[in-house]
């Protein structure tokens, strides 16, 4: 009884029933979207199936990017950084391939760490939080914090007595980014701390971190050389490790802007 009433809704009533139903059952895309797609559909001549699965497909689609950038925003990362945006050209110490097959997440998948190693202006804080960014949209939980900004939320955890608390909130995000580890000297109760985040996440869940140290020189970031053996065991079993080298991309890109006005 209702499709035929429905059969004889003028144009204008039949906008109106969509846009009520929309309201009530909560699909703003397709309520946004609709006039365009019913306007698109009638041009192309669109079979009534197929504008029929175009209107929810829309919605589950918006719906989608939505929670992609949900999930990117909670990251807390401080600036947009693509892989797109990233010019390989400019470092061909860094091997394209070995980027593009950690696109696909599969390393967040299965818990493996990443280290990414080079010197300032090298691109390697760019990777982390643009691969982070990746695993975000697809669907990962993602943390981004600088080293020294966890560690001191760490000890300012232990000393309120919420440390626990802490590293199981470190502990649930499936992928952690830890930017510049190895720029500062971590003094052993803060390196503890650290160790005990690296810990929680051994094996369940992938770290990925960006340092300007090789793991030879670790031993002046955490000045215990136990202790940094076992976070350097952590962060390199099983894992992938990308070189970003030495030549600051930076400092060249500024080099050529000058030389070019100075002509």
């Amino acid at each position: 009884m209702t499709s035929k009433r429905n059969r004889g809704l003028t144009e204008e009533a039949a906008d109106a029933a969509v846009d009520q139903a929309c309201r009530m059952l909560r699909l703003p895309t397709i309520r946004a979207q609709y006039p365009e797609l019913a306007a698109a559909a009638a041009q192309d001549q669109m079979a009534y199936r197929g504008f029929l699965a175009e209107l929810p497909m829309s919605e589950c689609d918006d719906r989608a990017h939505r929670r992609s950038e949900r999930r990117v925003k909670a990251a807390g990362f401080p600036r947009d950084k693509s892989l797109r945006a990233f010019d390989v050209d400019a470092n061909p110490v860094i091997d394209p391939a070995a980027i593009h097959t950690l696109v696909s997440c599969d390393w967040v998948t299965k818990s493996m760490p990443l280290r990414l190693v080079g010197d300032s202006g090298t691109g390697k804080s760019h990777l982390l939080i643009a691969l982070g960014t990746e695993a975000a949209m697809r669907g990962y939980r993602v943390k981004y914090v600088l080293a020294t900004k966890l560690v001191n939320e760490l000890v300012e955890a232990a000393d309120d007595k919420l440390l626990a608390k802490t590293i199981a909130r470190y502990g649930r995000v499936d992928l952690l980014c830890i930017d510049e580890l190895g720029y500062m000297e971590l003094d052993r109760h803060g390196a503890e701390l650290l160790f005990q985040v690296l810990t929680e996440r051994e094996e369940k869940s992938s770290v990925a971190i960006a340092s300007n140290e090789s793991f030879g020189s670790w031993t002046k970031t955490f000045t215990d050389p136990r202790l940094c053996a076992a976070i350097v065991d952590r962060l390199t079993f099983g894992g992938n490790i990308i070189e970003t080298g030495t030549e600051s991309y930076r400092l060249a890109h500024t080099k050529a802007q000058q030389q070019l006005k100075a002509v």
